[in-house]
């Protein structure tokens, strides 16, 4: 016999050296639960791995990990996840704890926080945006700061 399958080894056989050699996978890669075109999900959907979506979810979605919603799929629920990529419909707001990607079909319906926000042309987004990483009273404080420099400037210009 020239060509032979070679035999799977049991847990126990695997060694702490052969599970360093592993290839590591990109977490994108690792897509663990997949919601069908066909398919409508309703109520509270979570998973601790990646999530991508092509049908429609109703209720609430939670992915500690990285949620696709492809084109033409629909979510109508609040989102939470550690990152996301958006080419369907959204209606719900959205907390993204990384990144969050609206591709050119996106529809977004309802207010979005994100540590990092890419929208492409074309994408659609009725909400508020909120990104982490500036307090309230900084803004405040910038605000009246460059409210000042601004009534500076225009009293040098008009003079």
């Amino acid at each position: 016999m020239i060509f032979q399958r070679q035999q799977p080894k049991i847990l126990e056989e695997i060694n702490e050296v052969e599970i360093e050699e592993m290839p590591s996978h990109n977490v994108q890669d690792e897509v663990e639960t997949v919601v069908g075109p066909s398919v409508n999900v309703e109520g509270d959907f979570a998973s601790e791995g990646n999530i991508v979506v092509k049908g429609t979810v109703s209720g609430s979605v939670f992915t500690s990990k990285h949620l696709t919603v492809e084109r033409g799929a629909k979510i109508i629920a609040n989102v939470r996840a550690g990152s996301a990529t958006i080419s369907g419909e959204v209606k719900g707001n959205m907390k993204i704890k990384g990144a969050l990607e609206l591709t050119s079909t996106a529809k977004v319906t309802g207010d979005i926080d994100a540590q990092n926000l890419k929208i492409e042309s074309g994408a659609m987004l009725y909400g508020k945006v909120t990104m982490p990483g500036m307090e309230v009273g900084e803004k405040n404080s910038r605000q009246k700061s460059s409210s000042k420099k601004i009534d500076e400037a225009e009293s040098q210009f008009l003079s």
